[in-house]
């Protein structure tokens, strides 16, 4: 087995990240708005996936997600996504395999994801990965989804560590902001669709998990402790911070 690293726990974001799903999280929220009459352009929708439906509903259509309209959208993103583009979707190559190789070298490995609880056991069972989770948090878990950092923080809980032994994977700027805003390092995947510049603040970027497993011995997680990758800086932090507000202002 190699150097163990001073990280002990590994959070896991799982749309975009496990499972090749954003297409189909921003098509099933392209169509409940339209549905009742919000004509947004699917490219504004679909930079938003990676938060939850708290952020989502109000930056698209100025409703909270807890009012009667806001609530109704909702139900009907729900019931395009689970009914009609969840049964399609699949894993990216070697999801599974990336979180039982990291489970098998000693890491608490836990689910971190915006999803709601039903969507996200779907999703890992679709990714054939729930078996090698120690533990799952969602937005059930949390006030607020990324990239407010709640999400990050109840998962920390469930691994028992401190920020500083714990590293997450996503694929998002929202995942690095909620990351670093825990005080959490972020290793990011482009698989999501996401490009490096957009990426700013994590702390490596791979292609996807197949890429990650192929290189995991020289990866931040297979370092030795003398040269491991410490919790995110202020500049980091700042970086994915910038990163959120440029997109905002697209």
């Amino acid at each position: 087995m190699p150097e163990r690293t001073p990280f002990r726990a590994v959070l896991f974001d799982v749309d975009g990240t496990l499972v090749d799903s954003n297409d189909a999280h921003a098509r099933a929220w392209h169509q409940a708005l339209a549905a009742h009459g919000h004509d947004v352009e699917f490219a504004e929708v679909r930079r938003l996936i990676g938060m939850g439906g708290d952020k989502v509903l109000p930056r698209l259509t100025g409703h909270d997600e807890e009012s009667e309209i806001g609530e109704q959208i909702a139900e009907r993103r729900r019931a395009i996504f689970t009914g009609d583009l969840l049964p399609h979707l699949a894993p990216f190559p070697s999801a599974a395999a990336l979180v039982e190789a990291l489970r098998l070298r000693g890491y608490r490995t836990v689910a971190a994801s915006s999803a709601k609880g039903s969507e996200l056991k779907r999703l890992l069972d679709i990714a054939e990965a729930t078996e090698h989770f120690d533990a799952l948090t969602s937005s059930d878990d949390a006030d607020a989804s990324k990239p407010d950092p709640d999400i990050v923080l109840a998962a920390l809980q469930r691994a028992e560590v401190p920020p500083d032994a714990a590293v997450m994977i996503g694929d998002t700027p929202y995942d690095i902001e909620a990351a670093a805003r825990a005080g959490v390092g972020c290793i990011a995947f482009r698989c999501g669709g996401w490009q490096d510049d957009d990426l700013q603040g994590a702390i490596a970027i791979y292609d996807g998990p197949a890429d990650l497993l192929a290189k995991l011995d020289d990866s931040p997680l297979g370092q030795a402790t003398s040269g491991a990758v410490t919790a995110p800086s202020p500049t980091q932090i700042g970086h994915a911070v910038g990163v959120q507000q440029r997109l905002e202002e697209r």
